[in-house]
């Protein structure tokens, strides 16, 4: 199993960041969360890492299915899509979303799997609409 459904976009970072928004809204996702890794890194221990932002999505009607079959899932929560620029190809960045399919696995729940199975078809959609 993979670990994540990814592409790689022809645009910066901040272009595919905001192409990646626009792609999860149009699959019911909003974005919670918001962490520039590459700032945070920087600011707190002087590392340098090329553009990383974690964008923390949930699609709200798949969470709470979710959270109804077991209630300890919103530890895998919310679905994490990294946008990156691409260090080998400046100008590229590289899309990707963490594999709902992991969320059965970790959780050893096969209830979850209806939800994973939608929650994977949304993020595939849209992640496969930026390449």
């Amino acid at each position: 199993m993979n670990l994540a459904i990814s592409t790689t976009v022809d645009a910066p970072i901040a272009e595919a960041i905001e192409r990646t928004r626009a792609a999860l809204s149009e699959q019911g996702f909003g974005i919670l969360t918001e962490i520039d890794m590459a700032a945070t890194l920087k600011a707190k221990i002087g590392a340098e890492i090329e553009d990383y932002v974690i964008l923390g999505a949930c699609n709200p009607p798949l969470a709470h299915s979710a959270v109804n079959v077991d209630r300890q899932i919103g530890l895998l929560l919310p679905c994490n899509v990294v946008v990156r620029s691409d260090a080998d190809n400046p100008g590229r960045s590289i899309v990707e979303a963490m594999n709902p399919e992991l969320m059965v696995t970790v959780a050893d729940n096969p209830g979850l799997q209806a939800v994973a199975d939608q929650a994977t078809a949304k993020l595939t959609a849209a992640v496969n609409s930026l390449g």
